[in-house]
């Protein structure tokens, strides 16, 4: 086995534990939950196998280099000092990505153009050539992260977010995030042991994340490709194992996963999508409008959705709202029902009390994972004596 490592996941707010689960199954050490982060060790192959594997993570990030900074000079000369020869070659191509949280530095693009200054003069003063910049497609993403006065230098092993997982390419006015339905998913208690719901699926991303867990596919099998695979020390062949072992280990699913929506575009594009993943035998997309709509059978039912917020899509936000309530307290016994809004005040329209509420973001909403529990027959009914 190789040598272990520090490194970093990000996440989005709220994952942070889910994350650190999926974590410690993988198999991580010294797991720690940070603020949309979680920190963790590991060797090369559980570098890339968190990059395959991980469903809440967006980046996966090593840390190379860290120290105290006093201002652009020294962060200049401190990171002129570094052996960026180790990562990077006259003829490759690099990035920066900064963020700072600082009294000194508040301005992430001159910090990324003192790092970029410095590598290139590095590079010129050893080999008389320079690497280039190629913001989209660098062989090299490197990550500078500035806290009042501490510099963390970072190399980014996932390049584009992990939430790009490569079977969506169809997307309906409002697509959410694939790494946000997944953590809701996962904050629903979503196991695949019973059937599921997205009554209003759009482009089917609750329905393609829903499955993967099921069959415990890796989430990112369906990546055009990592960060880490251009990188001067990527083993090919250890990552083909890494990828076989992962696939090894996906499971049968038993049950159904359906996904209905009343547009028609919309139920193409899910469908398409769905296909991308590959991942129709185990998914149906029918065009549906779900307040006119009944439960289809009497084993449980687990409802995970993403209704209009009237951010982007414009509704009647009262009468949606008590439909919703209505369809699902006479339609829908024996279902936990959960959905993401940024609509707080609507929730009121819905007419049932929810049994839990969880503070998320859609983007830069804050918003609530709701649940509402919709029993079999009345739920007073099965706490209330019989008449003697």
């Amino acid at each position: 086995m190789g040598k272990n490592f520090k490194m970093l996941a990000k996440t989005l707010f709220g994952f942070e534990e889910i994350l650190a689960k999926e974590l410690r199954n993988l198999g991580a050490g010294n797991v720690a939950v940070g603020t949309r982060n979680v920190s963790f060790e590991g060797d090369l192959g559980f570098m890339y196998k968190a990059n395959l594997c991980l469903r809440t993570a967006i980046k996966i990030i090593k840390p190379i280099h860290s120290f105290p900074v006093r201002n652009e000079d020294d962060l200049y000369r401190k990171m002129y000092q570094m052996e960026w020869t180790d990562f990077l070659g006259v003829h490759d191509t690099f990035a920066i990505d900064a963020t700072v949280h600082s009294d000194q530095f508040t301005h992430s693009l001159y910090v990324s153009q003192k790092t970029k200054d410095a590598i290139v003069d590095k590079f010129r003063d050893l080999e008389g050539k320079r690497p280039n910049v190629d913001v989209k497609h660098p062989d090299l993403r490197i990550n500078v992260h500035i806290h009042q006065n501490q510099c963390n230098v970072s190399l980014d092993s996932s390049g584009a977010s992990l939430h790009h997982r490569g079977y969506r390419t169809a997307t309906n006015i409002a697509p959410i995030n694939e790494v946000l339905a997944c953590g809701l998913i996962l904050l629903s208690g979503w196991d695949g042991q019973t059937d599921f719901l997205d009554p209003m699926c759009g482009s089917g991303t609750f329905l393609t994340e829903a499955a993967m867990i099921a069959c415990n596919i890796p989430a990112n099998i369906n990546r055009k490709g990592f960060a880490f695979e251009k990188w001067p020390d990527f083993d090919a062949d250890l990552y083909a194992k890494i990828v076989q072992a992962s696939l090894n280990k996906v499971r049968e699913f038993h049950h159904t996963i359906v996904g209905y929506d009343k547009a028609p575009s919309a139920v193409r594009k899910a469908m398409e999508n769905v296909e991308n993943a590959n991942l129709s035998d185990y998914i149906a997309v029918k065009r549906q409008n779900f307040f006119m709509t009944k439960k289809q059978t009497e084993a449980p039912l687990h409802m995970v959705f993403n209704p209009p917020y009237g951010e982007r899509l414009d509704i009647d936000m009262e009468n949606f709202y008590a439909d919703l309530g209505d369809t699902l307290k006479q339609g829908y016994p024996g279902t936990e029902a959960w959905f993401i809004t940024s609509n707080l005040p609507a929730l009121k329209f819905v007419g049932l009390r929810p049994s839990r509420k969880i503070k998320v973001y859609n983007s830069h909403l804050e918003s609530r994972l709701v649940k509402y529990e919709l029993y079999a027959g009345s739920k007073k009914a099965k706490h209330q004596k019989k008449p003697s």
